[in-house]
Formats: C-alpha cells, structure tokens, sequence
C-alpha cells in the first residue's frame, strides 16, 4: 500500500534529510543508545526512500512502543562468537538486530570469501523490518545472499485456523554487475501484518484471502483480521515454506520459534524477539577465475524475464531510490503529526 493515492492537504513532503532527522530523533527521544541510533535509523530511512510505506517511517511507532515497553535492551552490546572457520554466530544481546549485522558484517563477508560459503546466526534479536538491507549489503560485496527469520505467532498454517508461524519473510539477492542486484524479499504470509496495519489505520478493507476472523471466517476487515489469523501465500507451499523458516532460523541456531516469541512478548504487542540466519555464497568459491563469465551468463536469465514485458522483484524499489532525492518522501500527515509528536 503506497502513498500515491493521498492528495496534497493529506500528506506531508519531506527530503531524505528530513525523514533522518525525524528518524534519529525520535530514537534518540525514546532512549535507544547512541550505537544503535544509526544503524536502525538507516533500515527506516532506507525503507521510505525506496517507497516502501509499511518499512519507513511508520515503523518508527514499533520501535517507539518497542522500547517503551521494555521488549529490546536499549543499550545491548552484541557478542560475536567465531563457531568454525564457515559459521558465525553474533548474540545481540537482546538489542535491536541492525547493530548486531552491522558487527557480523564483515566477519561474515571474509569467511565467505575464505570459505566460499558461510553462514550467521543472530540470536536474541528484536528485528522489526525487511530483510532486503541485510540482502543488499551482501550483493554489494559480490556475494549471493539468503536471509530468513520468524516473528510471532500471527498466521494458520495451510488448512488451520489458529495463528502459530510468523509472517516468517524469505529474502535472497544475486549480484549484477554494473546494474541492480536481483533481490525478492516477501513474507511466507499472504502479506506482511504492516500492510494490514496500514489498512487498519487508513479505515480500508482489506483483499479476501489475507486474514481470516477470529472464528477462522474469511474476512476483509483489518481489524477483524489482525485479531485472527493471517493467511500463508499460496496455500499448503507457503505453509511449509513458513515452518522451513522456523525451523532454520529458529531451533537450528538455538533461538526461538515464533510461538515462542509470541509468548515471550506476552500481550506487550512488542516487535518479534527471536533470532535470524542469513547465508553468504561467493561465486569465486564454485568457479574460482571463471566466475566473472558465469555471473555475466546469469544476465540471459534477466534479459529472458524482462525482454518478455515481466517485471524483476524489487524493479520499482529501485526505480523509487532515485527519484525520491529529487522529489522527497510522501508521508500521510497524520503519521507525520504522531511521529513528530513522538520526538
């Protein structure tokens, strides 16, 4: 759900400047340690610059009631842990899970590149965003990248009808050279729950076959729906796709699944706590010096999608990124007025 349809008096214009400067004051308003202001402001920042109203700025109220709460430590200090030569793990300490990649980072782009592939576990996390950033920041070093997390308990598994995975998102990007890398980012729900939220707070109904009611009734009325089940996508795939990512990201690096997390937040409505794996693969690994001419073979594939009249993920992301310097970041006034409230 984009900002397109607002008129003028409905929204506010700001520069990526500006979305920043709200961003870091609103965190630094609400007690987030100076370490953390950044690297989380920038997931923010980066969401509304790329036009993705559910991950920009209205996230800020997550954080906001997040930290209010006492569901994230403010000021955690993650912990790395080098495993194997191929395997990281980064405790982040109960903290918010930007600060915690951003210090496995580089760790994890050198084994990869030692190992040709290797693998980061961040346990203990409280990640409320996309999983594109963590995606993107992988495909700018050259490397293939898989990311997936839970969160809580919000969706019925295919043919249930109490909430019991997370929208558990599943993120990959391949490098191109000279161009943008192929990334998809997409919950294994129908949607994300912040697209329902959005509805819920714009008075819109939302598409049949999102949510179902409490009573596990088809329902297209945001309210009714976040207080039932959300849907998997694609019926029983989605499903096993969703227990895939709790599995992996969840019990394979010791943390929690999104039931647990569910019960962990116990009725605080906090963002997700649990942990997220993420997989580097350097091609040079596969295919040493021949590398650089199988990644160039890759671009037949994309030429074959796009030369058809099909759109690559991610293709209006990025279109967005440039144009929104220029031409600012739209923002429904009544959001703006609470977040600027907030700080």
């Amino acid at each position: 759900m984009g900002n397109k349809g607002m008129s003028a008096d409905e929204s506010v214009t700001l520069t990526l400047q500006q979305v920043a400067d709200l961003a870091h004051a609103v965190l630094r308003r609400h007690g987030l340690a100076e370490a953390h202001v950044g690297p989380v402001a920038a997931t923010i920042i980066a969401g509304e610059r790329d036009e993705c109203a559910s991950h920009g700025v209205y996230r800020l109220l997550n954080c906001v009631h997040t930290l209010n709460s006492g569901k994230v430590v403010s000021d955690a200090v993650p912990v790395v842990d080098h495993v194997t030569p191929a395997l990281l793990r980064v405790d982040a300490a109960g903290g918010f899970a930007q600060l915690a990649f951003a210090t496995g980072l580089p760790l994890l782009v050198a084994k990869a590149r030692t190992m040709g592939i290797a693998a980061m576990g961040i346990n203990r996390c409280v990640h409320f965003a996309a999983l594109w950033p963590e995606i993107e920041a992988l495909t700018d070093q050259g490397l293939v990248a898989f990311a997936c997390t839970p969160s809580h308990a919000w969706v019925a598994p295919a043919g249930g009808t109490s909430p019991l995975f997370g929208t558990n998102p599943i993120a990959f990007g391949w490098p191109r050279p000279g161009g943008d890398p192929f990334v998809f980012d997409f919950a294994t729900s129908a949607v994300a729950r912040g697209e329902i939220e959005l509805h819920r707070r714009a008075g819109q109904p939302i598409p049949e076959g999102w949510t179902i009611d409490a009573q596990g009734h088809p329902t297209t009325d945001a309210e009714a729906g976040l207080a039932g089940a959300l849907l998997t996508f694609g019926g029983h795939k989605g499903s096993a796709l969703s227990a895939m990512v709790e599995l992996i990201a969840g019990p394979l690096i010791g943390d929690m699944t999104s039931a647990e997390s569910l019960a962990h937040d116990d009725g605080a409505k906090a963002s997700p706590y649990g942990g997220e794996l993420i997989i580097a693969i350097d091609p040079a690994g596969f295919l040493g010096a021949a590398a650089a001419e199988h990644m160039q073979r890759a671009e037949a594939l994309f030429d074959g999608i796009t030369g058809q009249g099909a759109r690559l993920p991610s293709q209006r992301r990025f279109a967005a990124r440039r144009r929104t310097p220029d031409q600012g970041c739209r923002i429904p006034r009544a959001l703006y007025e609470e977040l600027a409230a907030l700080s």
